[in-house]
């Protein structure tokens, strides 16, 4: 009895098997070319809606070309996911008890191919069961070594052009995973936050300069205080000097049009290093950068000997303290305000100042 319904499992497995057996995927001869090479999907995981329409589609146009006696590729590949793929595999050693650290690099990264070998073909069976024509004899990795030689042969190629260069940027910072990653991996998120009001002493007078902040840690990095030139509220303080509390280091109030007279106080702390918008007011007015932070988040040797080694949060709370004690700190406030987490670790991101390769697109 012929069954009215339609069941995958007894059509489909034995179709694909006769394709991939009679080798129905690989080129044949012809003058006549065209080739597609799919997008890589990482290994970490599995194939989403948006998947399975990109690769019908691509499906869809290599049949047409190879029934249409074209010599027709379609190269398939999986992507190595390095920080996806690390994250994951640093939650596995969580249950065992065990870290990246305790491991060491060459056992660590044993780990991470023992991962890809076990999971990295998920995704390979799901092309399949989309009846992806791919010509299989030809599936290729990321980290496979030749094209590991093609990716280093192009990038020197590039670098001898000045089409890529290497410098010293402002990046989101991930501190767990202790690399920088992109504006579409950082997640904003509303958090309810507290706004900091700190004074600073204006040197050789009794007067003082407030400004509000909602990361007083990063003060241990500040290189000016910036006023709008516009705001009379500070058009005398403009030059002089201020000392910064706890650090003890001499900064300028300089003028800068970022300085906003209707937010806080209208004076504001400047951490070029620490903050996207200071950067671009140190690069404006030529202020000097200092990172006042490890890979890992902790304060370095920038910072004041009782400082140093804490985490940022840690380093938050004993400068709020101490601020507190020598009559530094004016008050607090409760605010909503977006803080950027990244989306692998669910850690607080960073901006952090560290060397990466960009492209010149001048």
């Amino acid at each position: 009895m012929i069954s009215d319904k339609y069941i995958h499992s007894k059509v489909e497995d034995k179709i694909y098997g006769y394709w991939e057996k009679n080798k129905l995927f690989k080129p044949q001869k012809n003058s006549k070319k065209f080739s597609i090479v799919i997008p890589p999907p990482n290994v970490t995981g599995s194939l989403h809606m948006g998947h399975a329409l990109n690769n019908s589609i691509q499906d869809l146009l290599v049949r047409y070309y190879r029934m249409n006696n074209y010599e027709t590729l379609w190269q398939p590949g999986t992507d190595h996911a390095g920080i996806a793929t690390q994250a994951l595999v640093e939650k596995k050693l969580e249950k065992e008890n065990l870290s990246k650290i305790d491991l060491g690099r060459e056992k660590f990264i044993e780990k991470v191919w023992e991962w890809k070998n076990e999971y990295g073909d998920i995704i390979i069976n799901q092309l399949k069961k989309l009846g992806c024509s791919c010509d299989w004899s030809r599936n290729a990795f990321t980290m496979d070594e030749n094209l590991s030689k093609s990716v280093i042969k192009v990038f020197v190629e590039l670098h001898k052009k000045k089409l890529i260069y290497k410098a010293e940027k402002l990046v989101n910072w991930d501190t767990v995973l202790k690399t920088a990653i992109s504006d579409l991996e950082v997640d904003q998120r509303e958090m309810n936050s507290k706004i900091y009001y700190i004074r600073y002493p204006i040197d050789n007078s009794s007067e003082f300069i407030t400004i509000a902040t909602t990361r007083p840690e990063t003060m241990l990095g500040d290189t000016a205080i910036a006023v709008n030139p516009k705001d009379k509220r500070y058009k005398n303080h403009v030059g002089k000097t201020v000392t910064i509390p706890i650090v003890g280091r001499k900064i300028k109030i300089i003028k800068d049009n970022y300085a906003d007279p209707e937010q806080g106080t209208g004076a504001l702390k400047i951490t070029p290093a620490h903050d996207f918008n200071d950067y671009d007011v140190g690069q404006r007015n030529k202020l000097e950068i200092i990172n006042i932070f490890t890979e890992e988040g902790k304060i370095n040797d920038n910072a004041p000997r009782d400082y140093i080694g804490l985490d940022r949060f840690d380093a938050r709370k004993k400068i709020l303290n101490e601020l507190k004690e020598k009559d530094f700190f004016i008050k607090e406030e409760n605010i909503k305000n977006k803080v950027p987490y990244g989306d692998r670790s669910n850690s607080v991101i960073e901006p952090f100042l560290t060397e990466q390769w960009f492209v010149d697109q001048s």
